[in-house]
Parts: C-alpha cells; sequence; structure tokens
C-alpha cells in the first residue's frame, strides 16, 4: 500500500512537472509576462521538490539498490541533463535561438527518463 501510494505521488508529479516545463518553455518562446507570475516561479519548485522525494522514498521502500539497477542510474543521469537542459532554457541560455534549442533538448530527454521507467531499460525497445 505504501509503495503504491508513492508511485501514484511520484507518477503525479512527473504529469505536473511536464505540463508546468511545457507551460514555461512556451511562454518563454512567446515572451509571455506570465513567466513573471509568482505562482510560476514558486509552483514548479515545489513540485519538483515532491516528486524527488517520492523517487527517494520509492527507492528506499522499494528495497532497490542504484547500483543494481541499471535503468535507475540512467533515468538520474537523464534527470541530471534535464535540470541542466531546463535551466540553459528557461533561464541561462543567451539567446531565444539557443533556449529554444535547448527546451527541446530537454522535453526529448524528459521523454527518454518517461521510457526508461516504463520498460525499466537503459536503451528502451532493446530487449
Amino acid at each position: 500500500m505504501e509503495y503504491t501510494l508513492l508511485k501514484l505521488i511520484h507518477i503525479g508529479t512527473v504529469y505536473i512537472t511536464f505540463g508546468l516545463f511545457l507551460a514555461r518553455g512556451l511562454w518563454m518562446l512567446l515572451d509571455s509576462p506570465r513567466l513573471q507570475d509568482r505562482w510560476v516561479k514558486i509552483l514548479p519548485h515545489l513540485n519538483d521538490t515532491l516528486l524527488l522525494t517520492a523517487a527517494i522514498a520509492l527507492v528506499f521502500v522499494g528495497d532497490l539498490n542504484v547500483l543494481d539497477n541499471p535503468w535507475l542510474i540512467a533515468k538520474i543521469s537523464g534527470l541530471l541533463a534535464y535540470i541542466g537542459l531546463g535551466t540553459l532554457a528557461l533561464k541561462r541560455g543567451r539567446t531565444k535561438a539557443q533556449r529554444a534549442v535547448f527546451f527541446f533538448a530537454a522535453l526529448a530527454v524528459f521523454g527518454y527518463i518517461i521510457a526508461v521507467a516504463v520498460t525499466k531499460q537503459v536503451i528502451p525497445g532493446l530487449a
């Protein structure tokens, strides 16, 4: 029961993370003033904190050894790449063209992370 609830929280927060990142990326591309709204600056961080907390709890409750599960290492590596690309897309990219490239790259990495999570394979589709 505990594992199932954590998994539902984790998956739910993944959906919210995707929606918020997609919205912020589109607003960035459109130069929308919505990016400056207070909730836009706070809610993604709160949600991502809950997402990461649920993920860590799942590892412990599920008694998973990250080193024995290459797909978890792939997910964590993907997460680090997604965070870096997302930061470049929404804040640190110098030009809008650069930010757009980083935004779409971050979306691709997000898709990879989801595929790894669903298939539990480092290279989804190869087994």
